[in-house]
């Protein structure tokens, strides 16, 4: 049986059948037992939670919707419950999951040999092996297309030479899923790199006011050696990585949706308890008409993303809907973080009341995938069916 949410006046987790009802509630359980204690903390020092992965593992849940070769398989709508709780716990964590999980795991499902899937998806998914994806530069962030990491022929292998920015989990990776540019033919592909590699440098990005105990790192690659047999067959031009993209944004979508159920939650409970003006802030008229609007909001949220699961479930994956459902919900998650944190006033400023948190941790979700514009050319795009990417026609 489900813990009921109080403010799930549509019953949206009805919709969940028993294998996806009892998935949430053991993530909801890891996250309460395993993650909440330590996670400010973390937070505060910007240091990865470390001893949270191996009950990440235990879930079973690493590689989501992808069968096979170690990984669960499964449902859309399971694995963006998953995604779902998790950032509703934290948004680091969060992060980390949908790299590995949507990202390196994604890439190496949709785009490797069976070679390379048997060698790498197992650890991968047991989280025995971390990875990483190396795709935006410092220079091309939303223009991730006009890459300039190049790969050259250098006998039976080959030698990348470039940079890389925003990428996730690279520090401590044991692999990194490495897009670049071929010299010879001016096509993009992907490689895997080892972590550690000759000519490979990984440094951490310092100063983030979001997601701090996620790591992201600037990554410089001076003539990286790579193998043949390391390079992803089936990586062949930009459309293979915006392939991938258009899969992770669903699990942003749920992440989003984590974030601000977290938000609401708390808002909800903060004032029934603090009283003002001789009653609980819960009953004064403006108070219930907020919580009353960011109820409709994450209501909204959720019915998106069950809908869009639903369609995932009988159709391959979709560009405009899942940038549609990333657009909103990141940007209502930002709108409900924030009437959260007012609520609270001076108590919602504080990490030990994990509104503060979510605050700084959903501008990262606004930002990550594309941004809000980005996404809406996506789905202007496919409304109009002339594209606006690149300026002049």
């Amino acid at each position: 049986m489900l813990t009921p949410d109080r403010h799930d006046l549509y019953l949206t987790d009805a919709l969940l059948d028993d294998r996806d009802a009892a998935l949430r509630e053991a993530v909801r359980r890891y996250c309460d037992e395993e993650v909440r204690p330590i996670i400010n903390g973390c937070w505060e020092r910007a240091e990865f939670p470390v001893a949270a992965l191996p009950g990440l593992a235990r879930l079973g849940i690493v590689g989501g919707t992808i069968a096979g070769h170690g990984a669960p398989g499964l449902s859309a709508r399971a694995a963006g419950v998953a995604a779902m709780e998790l950032a509703r716990c934290d948004g680091s964590l969060s992060t980390f999951f949908g790299v590995q999980s949507g990202l390196v795991m994604r890439a190496i499902h949709m785009h490797g040999s069976e070679e390379q899937r048997r060698r790498w998806l197992p650890g991968l998914a047991r989280l025995e092996l971390i990875g990483s994806f190396a795709l935006t530069e410092p220079h091309h962030g939303s223009d991730a297309v006009a890459l300039e990491t190049s790969a050259r022929r250098d006998g039976a292998g080959w030698r990348l030479s470039g940079h890389k920015r925003w990428i996730g989990n690279a520090t401590f990776a044991d692999l990194l899923v490495v897009w670049a540019r071929d010299e010879a033919t001016g096509e993009v592909g992907a490689w895997v790199v080892p972590g550690g590699a000759e000519g490979l440098e990984a440094r951490p990005i310092t100063g983030k006011i979001g997601k701090r105990a996620s790591v992201q790192a600037d990554i410089v690659l001076d003539g990286v050696p790579v193998a043949d047999e390391d390079r992803l067959r089936g990586a062949d031009g930009f459309a293979a990585a915006a392939a991938v993209l258009t899969k992770a944004r669903s699990g942003v979508a749920w992440a989003a949706l984590g974030h601000a159920r977290a938000a609401l939650e708390i808002a909800i409970e903060h004032t029934c308890r603090r009283s003002s003006f001789g009653r609980p802030l819960a009953g004064h008229q403006i108070v219930q008409a907020t919580l009353a609007k960011m109820t409709a909001t994450v209501t909204g949220m959720a019915l998106m993303c069950h809908r869009l699961a639903e369609l995932e479930t009988d159709e391959p994956a979709d560009a405009a809907r899942a940038s549609l459902a990333k657009m909103h919900n990141a940007g209502a998650a930002r709108e409900v973080v924030g009437a959260a944190r007012e609520l609270l006033g001076g108590d919602g400023l504080l990490l030990e009341n994990d509104v503060a948190r979510h605050l700084t941790d959903v501008e990262v979700t606004v930002t990550v995938e594309g941004t809000e514009a980005i996404q809406a050319l996506i789905v202007g795009r496919e409304l109009t069916g002339l594209s606006a990417f690149g300026g002049a026609d």
